[in-house]
C-alpha cells in the first residue's frame, strides 16, 4: 500500500466516523460517552492523515 492511498484509506475512515458522530448528537437516545469515543476515534485518525502528509 502506498502512502497516498493509505492517506485516502484513513480519509474514509475520517469521513464515516464524522457522519456517526454528526447522527449520534442528533439521536437523543446517544450518551455523551458515545460521542466523545467516536470524536477521539476521529481525532486520531486526523493526526495519522497529518503525520503521513508531513514525512
Amino acid at each position: 500500500m502506498t502512502v497516498s492511498s493509505h492517506i485516502e484509506e484513513l480519509r474514509r475512515k475520517h469521513q464515516i466516523l464524522s457522519a456517526r458522530v454528526d447522527d449520534a448528537q442528533r439521536s437523543a437516545g446517544t450518551d455523551s460517552l458515545t460521542i466523545a469515543s467516536l470524536k477521539k476515534q476521529k481525532l486520531h485518525l486526523k493526526e495519522q492523515i497529518e503525520r503521513l502528509q508531513d514525512s
